[in-house]
């Protein structure tokens, strides 16, 4: 099955579309129509939609579903979508036949949410949804550690046009790619810090960190990384860092890490002119020190990016 435009898009930068919500926890979709409008117009390809980022398990089946007609009713029709689907085969089947109505290019199935797992069980999860579209399926394999000989079966699975993979383990992702199905496009999943050596071991895009609020950073990163230019990559994946490393941060009075990464990038939104808007439960804003520090953090980036860009 050809997904040319759909594997297009993943051979790009993937930036989140974060949902805004207002300080009583509505969703404000003339907000992120604005976004999805302005960084479409900043260059940026290709687009998730109700992800992780967006606060995907902190909305309704109905929520989700208009989320991602806003997204896809903003964008050009040369943009690549993908739309996040999970939890139990019957809820993501659902979402699926909500979304192909609204024509995205991909359902980026969400990692499993069950306590445990099964490979063989995932994998007839992935070919069950796989059976119920015609549209590309991008499993994202995260929060668990598969074998390689799993990763390379889910490649074989009609409809698998991609694999966004955000397991911090570069040589694993070598392996998948050499075993797995050469008609499957790996995407780096866990932002610009992973760019260069996941891109090595055979990644070709990659998701956005701070690329969600900054695109010239992620589009000169995947510029200098298609003509292997990699010294200019490495200082351009170095600038991202610092920001990346705050959003990988406990937070105040918690043990958790990564509690404010979605908090620190819709902070980075609305100090880069675009729209955050506020967070729903289990999630809490930043606190008005980590702003500052956000704020400190997002100045540098700028002044490495007028140097490098």
């Amino acid at each position: 099955m050809a997904h040319a435009k759909l594997q297009h898009g993943l051979r790009s930068v993937a930036v989140g579309l974060l949902t805004p919500f207002d300080d009583n926890g509505r969703i404000e979709h003339e907000k992120l129509a604005t976004n999805a409008k302005e960084l479409s117009s900043a260059g940026i390809n290709t687009f998730l939609a109700c992800a992780n980022i967006s606060e995907y398990h902190s909305l309704s089946q109905q929520e989700r579903i208009n989320v991602t007609e806003t997204s896809v009713t903003a964008l050009p029709d040369d943009r690549c979508v993908l739309a996040g689907v999970g939890g139990s085969t019957m809820n993501a089947t659902e979402l699926i036949t909500a979304y192909d109505e609204l024509g995205v290019d991909a359902m980026m199935v969400m990692p499993p949410d069950h306590t445990y797992l099964h490979e063989q069980g995932l994998l007839e999860y992935y070919r069950s949804l796989a059976a119920a579209t015609d549209t590309g399926i991008v499993p994202y394999v995260r929060g668990f550690d598969p074998s390689v000989e799993f990763l390379a079966s889910m490649t074989e699975i009609d409809g698998v046009a991609g694999v966004k993979f955000a397991l911090e383990d570069p040589v694993k992702l070598g392996e998948a790619v050499v075993a797995g199905s050469d008609d499957v496009v790996w995407v780096d999943g866990l932002a610009e810090p992973y760019a260069v050596p996941f891109w090595a071991q055979g990644a070709e895009g990659f998701t956005a960190g701070v690329t969600n609020f900054e695109p010239r950073l992620g589009l000169a990163l995947l510029s200098a990384l298609r003509a292997g230019e990699w010294e200019r990559a490495r200082a351009l994946q170095s600038a991202a860092v610092p920001y990346q490393q705050f959003r990988s941060r406990t937070g105040a009075d918690n043990t958790l890490s990564g509690a404010i990464s979605v908090p620190a990038v819709k902070y980075g939104l609305e100090l880069a002119g675009y729209n955050g808007g506020s967070v729903r439960e289990p999630i809490i804003e930043l606190t008005n020190q980590e702003k500052q520090q956000a704020e400190g953090l997002y100045d540098q980036l700028q002044t490495d990016l007028d140097r490098l860009v």
